[in-house]
């Protein structure tokens, strides 16, 4: 059975870093562009970052565009989400999400993906 699993999410201060991980079982990771998401209180679930199935294209969302990078290890079957100078607006749970394709880029939209973690809660607060 193909899972994702996130980790790494807690409670941190303004400013501060959280490394978000996405595991996989069942499956090979590298096989699939991934996208990263988060869903606040009352919001919509938005798209934060994507990396493609080689690592080459990436995605960041404007409000997080130059604090937080996404990278792939292949041979540990993990994807990352490094996030630095977090703010209180970062506060949410984040899920992980893989796409079946062949096709070597990755895409910012909830609907593109098939297979989703259970998510893993983020707080930035003082």
């Amino acid at each position: 059975q193909l899972q994702l699993v996130e980790s790494g999410g807690g409670l941190v201060q303004p400013g501060g870093s959280l490394r978000l991980s996405c595991a996989a079982s069942g499956f090979t990771l590298e096989d699939y562009p991934i996208g990263w998401f988060r869903q606040a209180p009352g919001k919509e679930r938005e798209g934060v970052s994507c990396i493609s199935r080689s690592g080459g294209s990436k995605y960041y969302a404007d409000s997080v565009q130059g604090r937080f990078t996404g990278s792939r290890d292949n041979a540990k079957n993990t994807v990352y989400l490094q996030m630095n100078s977090l703010k209180p607006e970062d506060t949410a749970v984040y899920y992980c999400a893989a796409k079946r394709t062949y096709r070597n880029r990755c895409w910012a939209e909830t609907y593109e993906y098939d297979y989703w973690g259970q998510g893993t809660q983020v707080t930035v607060s003082s």
